[in-house]
């Protein structure tokens, strides 16, 4: 197994000292990205807000990337940052600094950076790194990535004849820009719809289809003084147009890095495949993309079988900013702030798409309403009672 620098590398460096562990005084929220739903920014400043109160710091809501005179202190963005520059602007230099990441490079952010281009000769955005590929080969599917319309198409045209293949759009989030092919027709009919231009800058992911797929979450956490990791399932559920979307995570969260996981973990076989899968994902990407750092990381493993029944499994991408599973992140680490003695602890979030919804006694609200863009929907998390909390880690 490959492990990250260190016990785990966002772990590496040790905390200042301080009430939180942090060089902060004020939390800013920054909303970057201009295609965020209603209901992801309430989420989203939830959680922020959370965050805010359980590091000691004031909180601040600003958006674009202008910076106060004062600074924004420690940075909750809503998407990674994808230059080291920007970053460095914005008074990020390290984990210590924002809940997220930072990579050198846009397309490192993306779905794009799991599989290999199809030759050497393919098209690929600058920064481009052979390497990483090949070091998570085996720990992810078969598949290929692509950033034209020949590549994309060739791409699935090698996969069909082992079985349906999936078409994803790199900065598709939640079930969304996927298309499942079982032909060269579909395929066709599926890259139609793409303009080559916005290939051209995000690229997309094609790859084997996996059935009866069930999804792992596997993640790292440093807040301030406070370093945590988790393993945990995603459910899907219907929007309102019948699609099958995300639905929420249930995690299982240690005080600690992988080791610590790992040892909780012990004996299911797995999440024990799925977290030595992710741990090879994460060291390869911190090998790989010089200058990046992360202090919330989050992976997505898939498990399943092809269309002929053998057995499929690796990781689907990186997250490296706040995400669908921060509110049962921060519900966690709550619980662990408060007491001490705890070693592990369960959390959940949920989303309901529907125009009503049940949400349990001591459940955290993110979001009821109508989005404009996804109809109704209820966001919370909860805390769970059912973990052994004392267990060591």
């Amino acid at each position: 197994m490959v492990k990250s620098r260190g016990e785990d590398a966002v772990c590496a460096r040790a905390p200042p000292a301080g009430r939180s562990g942090l060089p902060h005084t004020r939390l800013s929220f920054l909303a970057l990205r201009a295609d965020a739903r209603e209901h992801e920014l309430a989420t989203q400043r939830g959680v922020a807000r959370r965050l805010a109160a359980l590091l000691g710091c004031s909180f601040e809501d600003h958006a674009g990337a202008a910076v106060p005179a004062a600074g924004l202190g420690y940075v909750v963005p809503n998407d990674t940052l994808t230059s080291i520059d920007f970053a460095l602007g914005l008074g990020i230099r390290d984990e210590d600094d924002l809940f997220g990441g930072v990579v050198p490079y846009p397309f490192m952010a993306t779905k794009t950076i799991t599989h290999p281009l199809l030759s050497r000769a393919a098209a690929a955005p600058a920064g481009w790194c052979p390497a990483f590929a090949e070091q998570v080969h085996d720990v992810v599917l078969p598949g290929n990535s692509a950033f034209t319309l020949t590549d994309a198409r060739s791409a699935a045209l090698s996969l069909l004849p082992g079985g349906p293949v999936r078409i994803k759009l790199a900065e598709g989030i939640g079930g969304l820009g996927q298309w499942v092919a079982n032909d060269e027709a579909q395929v066709d009919a599926a890259l139609a719809v793409l303009d080559a231009a916005t290939l051209a800058r995000h690229g997309l992911v094609v790859e084997r289809q996996v059935v009866g797929v069930r999804t792992y979450s596997v993640g790292l956490l440093r807040v301030g003084a406070m370093r945590a990791s988790y393993f945990g399932s995603q459910r899907n559920t219907r929007n309102r147009h019948g699609e099958e979307v995300y639905g929420g995570s249930t995690l299982t969260v240690v005080r600690g890095g992988f080791d610590a996981l790992e040892r909780v973990a012990a004996g299911d076989a797995g999440v024990m495949s799925a977290i030595t899968m992710a741990r090879t994902y994460h060291a390869a990407a911190l090998a790989c993309f010089t200058g990046m750092f992360a202090s919330r990381c989050n992976y997505d493993v898939a498990r399943g079988h092809d269309a002929h029944g053998r057995p499929l499994a690796g990781v689907l991408e990186q997250s490296w900013r706040i995400g669908g599973a921060s509110g049962a992140e921060v519900a966690a680490l709550e619980a662990l702030h408060a007491d001490p003695s705890l070693n592990v602890v369960r959390a959940s979030t949920v989303e309901v798409h529907a125009e009503q919804a049940v949400v349990p006694a001591g459940a955290t609200l993110y979001f009821s309403g109508i989005d404009e863009h996804v109809g109704p929907i209820t966001k919370y998390a909860e805390l769970h009672t059912d973990a052994d909390p004392r267990t060591t880690g």
